[in-house]
């Protein structure tokens, strides 16, 4: 249980993208809430139109 209970575990398996230091938590949150203010993402184009009747 000891050996499964920290976070780099999860990491090296590639389950979560990064682990911080909590101190960091902040400024990492917001770098990352910064980088999707400007996203876009496109809506996909309709493939089906309304059926006939």
């Amino acid at each position: 249980k000891s050996e499964l209970m920290h976070p780099y575990y999860a990491a090296e398996r590639g389950l979560v993208d990064d682990v911080i230091d909590p101190a960091e938590t902040r400024t990492v949150l917001a770098g990352a809430l910064a980088m999707l203010r400007t996203k876009h993402a496109d809506l996909p184009s309709r493939k089906h139109g309304n059926p006939p009747m």
